[in-house]
């Protein structure tokens, strides 16, 4: 079978699975977060934090929740981190420097997990499981939470209340990503994932030898990372590694839960609202701006443009033979779409337009599908941008869902857009200004201004991935990205939430003649065009300067 087909039957797969899962999860999701009862379990985690589940909160108390719960979170595993060596299974691993700890710490409460170090070399299990794995589920509940707060600003009326942060949290958590991730890790251990805790410096024997391992609980992380869309691998490769995803079958798997929560999330958001077709609408825009990156991402990776590549007849420098070209590109596209970080393969190693369309699927703000909750969030802002920009072509009042779209609103999405291009672009300016930063970079010229474009693109977007070739362990670059991974995080958080807060306190406008369908393709074809179009017109300097002046070269 040629591996064009392969591809095609790898990612017709993967759309058939997510569209049965899309009505049943999104379904059980609507539940959670609307069901007025508490489990015993959740009951108890209330009584224990000193939560009345029962009083909801205004957006800026909701905001303030998010805030200190991320605090928190920041400084206890920065804490974990620093006094490693005296902590039980430390594995006699030192304690980790200043710089990485604040970003490690950073990272993974922002559900980044960026990584500036080799995981298995670094941290003791302790911090992996205690401190890492925990970030994995509850910064990706954090999202959620913020999203389905949005949705309730859409969907209730002259309120000044959202729901309760810490409920949100909890249910989320216990009722959806721990239940799937159990049964996700059960899956990757019988495809052959590592769950133990040999020590690091266990020697096993392999085929042809013997060869170092580490061993850890690698299977529960990495679904975990998966379904948390983190990034985060045990192992300095990622998802390369055979601990870390052994098989074609299990790639497909690891690609499936990336990518199973935020499309189903747009079925919640069309339940709440008390209008499927809305939730249709917003997964047809994730759903074509996705399909046109996987296409476009492996059509260059299979055309291997390059001097190298066409040599070799395939682009296969930096990805694995057990995967190959076009479940490799997809994994990248789905990993950047989201905000995952975990790869099988070395990005820095595409081809030059290969290598942008990753990079390109990160600036799109992570919205095809996004993040788990981010992705849906980010999304409902296009599509207000959009709403407000057909407004001004036809001369009226913008509305959505009912709610006009006024000078507050517009301001608040347009703030929460220029976020991560402001953080992006300045990041990298003042990296490429100084000589010592540079001199980090492997390689000169287009590309290695590519990389150092790509760090702060998935630092400041809550990615994670890496592009490689850019040696990011110096404190300056770990406290840059640091500082890119919370701006990029809790600003847009921030104004998530007072958008629904001003949305929520309005009375729901009647429809009329004038008023813009938003449930049609003609308005999903316009979220796409408004989303491309902004996107372009924002970073196609940056990418001139660096991959599409190494691919025309």
């Amino acid at each position: 079978m040629s591996p064009t087909m392969t591809g095609i039957l790898f990612i017709g797969s993967l759309v058939a699975a997510l569209i049965l899962t899309h009505r049943p999860l999104g379904d059980h999701m609507y539940r959670v977060y609307t069901a007025t009862r508490h489990l015993a379990v959740e009951r108890a985690i209330y009584r224990l934090i000193g939560v009345r589940p029962d009083t909801e909160q205004r957006w800026g108390v909701y905001a303030r929740s998010v805030l200190a719960f991320s605090a928190v979170s920041i400084l206890f595993l920065y804490g974990m981190q620093r006094l490693q060596d005296k902590l039980f299974l430390s594995l006699g691993m030192p304690p980790v420097t200043d710089h990485v700890a604040w970003n490690t710490a950073v990272s993974f409460v922002t559900n980044t997990n960026w990584q500036s170090y080799s995981g298995e070399s670094t941290m003791g299990h302790l911090v992996q499981m205690s401190g890492l794995a925990v970030q994995n589920f509850v910064s990706a509940a954090v999202g959620m939470a913020v999203a389905i707060a949005l949705v309730r600003g859409f969907a209730r009326r002259t309120t000044d209340e959202l729901g309760n942060f810490w409920v949100d949290l909890v249910r989320g958590s216990v009722r959806i990503l721990l239940p799937i991730a159990f049964v996700g890790a059960v899956v990757l251990v019988a495809g052959g994932l590592i769950q133990n805790f040999s020590a690091p410096h266990d020697v096993a024997t392999l085929t042809g030898g013997t060869q170092a391992i580490t061993g850890g609980p690698v299977a529960s992380q990495e679904i975990i990372k998966e379904l948390g869309t983190n990034g985060g691998g045990f192992y300095n490769v990622n998802s390369a590694h055979p601990f870390e995803n052994a098989t074609g079958w299990t790639n497909w798997v690891e690609i499936f839960a990336i990518l199973l929560i935020p499309f189903a999330l747009p079925r919640t958001f069309g339940r709440m609202v008390g209008d499927k077709r809305q939730g249709y609408a917003i997964t047809a825009v994730m759903a074509a701006l996705a399909l046109i990156s996987v296409a476009v991402l492996t059509g260059l990776e299979l055309a291997h443009g390059g001097t190298v590549p066409q040599a070799a007849g395939a682009a296969m420098e930096g990805k694995d033979v057990r995967f190959g070209v076009a479940n490799s590109a997809t994994f990248a596209a789905a990993t950047t779409l989201t905000s995952t970080g975990a790869v099988d393969s070395f990005h820095d190693s595409y081809t030059a337009l290969g290598g942008m369309i990753t990079m390109f699927n990160m600036m799109l703000g992570e919205v095809a599908p996004g993040g788990v909750g981010s992705g849906l969030y980010g999304m409902l802002v296009l599509a207000v941008i959009t709403v407000f920009v057909a407004g001004l072509m036809v001369g009226r009042t913008p509305e959505y869902l009912g709610k006009k779209i006024g000078a507050r609103e517009i301001k608040l999405a347009s703030m929460y857009f220029l976020v991560t291009p402001v953080l992006v672009l300045t990041g990298t300016a003042f990296a490429m200004g100084s000589s010592e930063q540079r001199a980090s970079m492997l390689n000169s010229g287009p590309h290695g201004f590519s990389e150092v474009l790509y760090a702060f693109t998935s630092a400041s977007n809550n990615n994670g991935s890496a592009f490689g070739g850019l040696t990011v362990n110096t404190p300056w670059y770990d406290t840059a990205l640091g500082l890119c991974m919370a701006l990029g995080r809790f600003l847009p958080i921030v104004f998530v939430l007072a958008l629904a807060g001003s949305l929520a306190r309005q009375s729901p406008v009647p429809a009329s003649a004038g008023t813009l369908p938003t449930h049609r393709p003609q308005f999903v074809g316009m979220v796409v065009g408004v989303t491309l179009i902004l996107v372009g017109l924002t970073f196609l300097p940056a990418l001139a300067l660096g991959p599409l002046a190494e691919g025309i070269n």
